[in-house]
């Protein structure tokens, strides 16, 4: 109750009592009108006391004000499609959690060394096991993507100096795992007709800003939106950073791009190789949030031709229980880091020592969608690493969960031979590479009646 509230009582008192003994003088005869206003008098007071002990449903609403325009001074998204209106809820969400085992296998992949990756992962899983959950994806975006010093990399890895540029600029992102998206998509799997509506089929394309003539050749081909046998609905997502600093702006085009064709997702991150790693959890991240319910995701590179109509007859075979554990591709066994500093590859001695666990070579691979939530949780508790499929295998290893060869997946291409031969790709699920005009010839004469295999 406010310091006013006992004036403000006293006074409401006086004049109530002032009225009931008027009343009560001019109808003395009359024991019921007295009794009446005496009564009227008392729920009065009650009403008042109990509404000075509470906030009024004006008060609620400003306070519901307040908390919308805090809300609204996060990093401005572009908005590519119509805003729902908000929650008048006021309180602050609690971060969910949520206990996944880290598997044993995982554990004692990673030698204990003099590494900065392996010791940092170490450190990563000392740190889950003293506090026994994983934090869900409620925190996604509310802790900033700080560098790490110079100088504790340069205390941490001898020869830091020496790595190449790129390599640095990843080193010092590499605890960032969610980055300020800059262009979203929050309507691409959202209820739809009142009921929920999700596709069975989500192709999350990783490409760069400056590559419009790909992103438009998987459009006009492979990549367009439909509805497949069955009713089974494809949607599709390009994946972008930020163009580099001394490439052109192409942020108006972004966004008209955006807006027109309603599939693209730029992070605030400086797209580069070593920086896909960045882009798969963020992807993550994203997808747990916005499109949770789809069935299946494809990842893969803007330069592969996929044959949706043959993946998505394989994927509607699968009984339930494989498909809940789905991780597909071109299989990649027994490998170990590049050496060689001029290799787009490379991985120096000093930041990892160890074989790679198996995975799913990056050019395309599938998993399942119950996967999502898992991956991303595992995602923060495993240390970035500048190759983005052996991260990706890493994490599925964490999880338990080994990648399964298909030789519809032909990530390093067929045989020369064959690779204009559309009937040779009728069968394959995936090949890689094809620039935009092979990827658009290759379809037309997949799908010319003409054609006779």
């Amino acid at each position: 109750m406010s310091e006013d509230a006992p004036s403000l009582f006293a006074s409401l008192y006086a004049q109530i009592c002032s009225v009931s003994a008027m009343v009560l003088r001019r109808f003395r005869r009359s024991k019921v009108v007295a009794t009446a206003s005496l009564t009227c008098a008392f729920v009065l007071i009650c009403i008042f006391s109990l509404r000075m002990e509470h906030p009024s449903t004006v008060g609620a609403t400003k306070a519901r004000a307040v908390v919308e325009v805090v809300t609204d001074s996060a990093p401005k998204v572009i908005p590519v499609t119509p805003n729902k209106k908000k929650s008048s809820r006021t309180a602050k969400p609690q971060p969910s959690l949520s206990r996944v085992v880290i598997t044993e296998s995982f554990r004692k992949a990673i030698p204990q060394n003099s590494a900065f990756w392996n010791r940092k992962q170490h450190a990563l899983l000392k740190q889950l096991d003293s506090a026994g959950i994983l934090l869900g994806n409620d925190t996604a975006g509310q802790s900033p993507c700080s560098a790490l010093s110079l100088e504790l990399l340069k205390t941490n890895i001898q020869d830091f100096s020496s790595y190449p540029p790129l390599y640095q600029d990843f080193l010092q992102g590499m605890d960032c795992r969610d980055p300020p998206i800059l262009i979203d998509q929050p309507e691409k799997c959202s209820l739809r007709d009142g009921a929920r509506w999700q596709p069975f089929l989500l192709l999350a394309i990783k490409s760069i800003p400056r590559n419009f003539e790909r992103r438009q050749a998987v459009r006009d081909t492979w990549g367009r939106e439909a509805s497949y046998e069955g009713g089974l609905q494809v949607r599709t997502v390009f994946l972008l950073g930020t163009s580099s600093p001394g490439d052109p702006n192409l942020g108006e085009l972004l966004r008209f791009e955006a807006q027109h064709f309603g599939d693209l997702l730029q992070w605030d991150f400086r797209d580069s190789f070593y920086n896909l790693t960045l882009k798969e959890n963020a992807f993550l991240g994203w997808a747990s949030n916005r499109c949770p319910h789809a069935a299946f995701i494809f990842k893969g590179d803007d330069d592969v031709f996929m044959n949706p109509k043959a993946m998505i007859q394989y994927l509607r075979s699968l009984d339930p229980v494989k498909a809940s554990k789905l991780y597909m591709g071109q299989v990649v066994a027994q490998a170990t880091p590049f050496r060689d500093s001029k290799s787009k590859y490379y991985v120096p001695h000093t930041f990892y020592d160890g074989p790679y666990p198996t995975y799913a070579g990056g050019g395309g691979f599938v998993f399942s969608g119950s996967l999502l939530r898992p991956l991303h949780l595992l995602s923060h508790h495993i240390a970035s690493f500048p190759i983005d499929d052996v991260y990706t295998g890493m994490c599925f290893q964490a999880l338990g969960i080994a990648p399964e060869g298909h030789p519809g997946f032909q990530t390093f291409d067929i045989r020369e031979l064959d690779r204009e031969n559309a009937c040779a790709h009728k069968g394959l699920f995936l090949v890689h590479q094809r620039t935009p005009q092979q990827v658009i010839q290759l379809w037309k004469h997949m799908h010319s009646p003409l054609l006779t295999c």
